[in-house]
């Protein structure tokens, strides 16, 4: 069913000697420092998003390295949810397959533990805000944070109840980004962009995700309105399947282009060593249609 998404919604020293792996961490950085960075370089970020747990965590796990390791300037990760509202029949269907193997919450946190000090491009979670009330606020942000998490997108968080999960985000280090939708007015659009933390998220179509043969033109418009009333970084998703679109949407003023279901398609493909050699190649596709 295509709806449209819901946007009205320690230092660790033994004597005097650090411990390596806290210096290995530190090679991911914050969403907001990663968007400084390119910026400088005046380079537009590549953020692809997988499901967690499809086909099972260990091959998420190599698909995260490989990723890092193919141009993912930032890396959208997704937690397999029942009731995905915003996600097309791809990532729905993928977050079945993991939910079906038994994957939850925290055994995609145990697996972002092990794997994120070994990644550059830091890690923004998707999930749906059920969960996040489920658990708690603080408590399921001071989890996300310890494993090595950097942001969150919650999809059906309305911008009017955002506040109980901006603030005590940015007191735990974790940025919340919102969702801006095509179909916003330009008061809710500067609403949103004022609220949101490490960068905008500009959907590209009304509807859910997953793969189309164009981009809307009236993104660009929607771009153009935005830079009118923010300076913040926009990242534009839903709908980006090929490099060409990606160079698109990056000569339309793009900060960073957000590319979902055709990683999910390709990872699901096949066995997982074709699934991972896919994405990889993929990912180096779209990074280079960027770069130019």
């Amino acid at each position: 069913m295509n709806i449209a998404p819901v946007f009205s919604p320690l230092d660790y020293v033994v004597g005097s000697i650090p411990n390596p792996k806290s210096q290995i961490q530190n090679r991911m950085t914050s969403v907001s420092a990663c968007f400084k960075s390119l910026h400088d370089a005046s380079q537009c970020a590549l953020i692809p998003f997988i499901t967690a747990g499809d086909p099972d965590l260990k091959t998420t796990a190599e698909a995260l390295r490989i990723l890092d390791q193919s141009g993912a300037d930032l890396i959208e990760l997704g937690v397999p949810y029942s009731d995905p509202l915003a996600d097309g029949p791809t990532i729905q269907a993928a977050a079945t397959r993991a939910l079906q193997q038994g994957v939850r919450l925290d055994d995609v946190l145990g697996m972002v533990k092990d794997v994120a000090p070994q990644l550059k491009a830091p890690i923004i979670l998707f999930t749906y805000y059920n969960p996040i009330l489920n658990r708690g606020i603080e408590s399921f942000l001071k989890q996300i944070a310890e494993v090595g998490i950097k942001g969150l997108v919650v999809p059906d968080l309305p911008l009017e109840e955002a506040e109980s999960l901006l603030t005590p985000a940015a007191k735990i280090g974790i940025e919340v980004v919102l969702l801006v939708a095509p179909t916003s007015s330009k008061e809710r659009i500067e609403a949103i962009a004022h609220q949101s933390q490490g960068f905008i998220y500009l959907v590209s179509v009304t509807g859910v995700t997953g793969v189309r043969n164009q981009i809307e033109s009236r993104v660009q418009d929607i771009l153009q309105q935005m830079r009118t009333v923010t300076d913040k970084p926009i990242g534009v998703g839903f709908g980006i399947s090929q490099p060409e679109q990606a160079r698109q949407i990056k000569a339309w003023g793009a900060d960073a282009v957000i590319v979902g279901s055709a990683f999910v398609k390709r990872l699901a493909d096949g066995t997982p060593a074709e699934g991972l050699s896919a994405i990889g190649e993929f990912c180096q596709s779209l990074k280079s249609a960027i770069r130019d």
